[in-house]
């Protein structure tokens, strides 16, 4: 009796076995470019350094199904804020990618050493080229004036360096960390610098990520149309004055209090006190838009 349940319990945990290998699919390793564009500048991946960093990045980028698949949909509703504001700047469109490895394309983003928004300012350097940051107030989250601001730091590095890649490694370690490894190690390229394994991967991670947000059907994404996300039109309601009840202002316009906070993040509290009499733009969408409705849904293409 006990051989025959351990010969049954055997032929189960078989079968249990064998079908658990086949539920498994495959993983491929991904192809990898021998060269890359990247703001007009062609860049190459056949050094074994740099096509080996490119790998990394890409197949972290591209196995990270839930977050990719998130950023793919996230795309459509984001960028076709971003780009007219880097291109208004004279800023290379590649430069979108930054915004998307910076923060996920989640606007209400805030990293632990408390850069926040989609272009993850800190609020010194958000302070420094023109935005507010208060209890009440965060610019940092309203996404035209942090691109406005991201667009005037990457201005000033480009004016430094002359070199967009060296620009967009500058973003994340700094131009004085920057500048003074240039000097220090006798390179003139950001990609022959040793520095922080997050910044020797950043420009890397930018690569990979318009890579994979310009082809994803390449690495297997499929997306229906009606799965984009789609950008809620509003309009902006221009208020001079205090509202010393956010909720209440909202009411007066059909809409909630989580509604408004969901259109405007930049407001951080439950009321304006605005002692200092700013014109402040709230967006306020038509209550009939936010309904999804595929007739309405527009695709933005990346691909240039």
């Amino acid at each position: 009796m006990i051989m025959r349940l351990l010969s049954t319990i055997s032929f189960l945990l078989l079968i249990l076995c064998t079908q658990n290998l086949q539920a498994i699919d495959p993983v491929n390793s991904l192809p990898i470019p021998s060269k890359i564009q990247f703001a007009g500048q062609t860049i190459p991946l056949d050094r074994y350094d740099m096509r080996e960093r490119f790998d990394r990045e890409q197949t972290i980028i591209v196995y990270q199904h839930s977050t990719s698949l998130l950023l793919i949909k996230r795309a459509n509703k984001y960028l076709p804020i971003i780009e007219p504001i880097l291109k208004k700047n004279n800023i290379p469109d590649d430069f979108k990618y930054l915004a998307v490895i910076e923060s996920s394309l989640d606007p209400r983003a805030q990293s632990p050493a408390k850069a926040a928004g989609i272009w993850q300012l800190m609020p010194a350097t958000a302070e420094q080229y023109g935005l507010e940051v208060s209890a009440e107030v965060d610019e940092r989250y309203h996404i035209e004036k942090a691109t406005e601001a991201a667009c005037k730091y990457l201005k000033s590095a480009f004016n430094k360096y002359r070199s967009w890649t060296t620009v967009a490694v500058s973003y994340n370690a700094g131009m004085g960390r920057i500048s003074g490894e240039l000097e220090k190690q006798n390179v003139e390229d950001a990609f022959d610098m040793y520095l922080n394994t997050e910044s020797s991967r950043y420009m890397f991670r930018i690569l990979a990520m318009k890579q994979l947000l310009e082809h994803p059907e390449k690495f297997g994404y499929n997306v229906e149309n009606d799965d984009y996300y789609q950008l809620i039109p509003t309009r902006k309601i221009a208020v001079n004055d205090s509202i010393s009840d956010l909720a209440k202002w909202a009411a007066d316009y059909g809409l909630s209090y989580a509604q408004i906070k969901d259109f405007n993040i930049w407001l951080r509290d439950r009321k304006l006190s605005n002692r200092l009499k700013k014109e402040y733009l709230i967006d306020v969408p038509d209550k009939n838009d936010l309904y999804f409705d595929s007739s309405k849904l527009v695709i933005h293409k990346l691909k240039k």
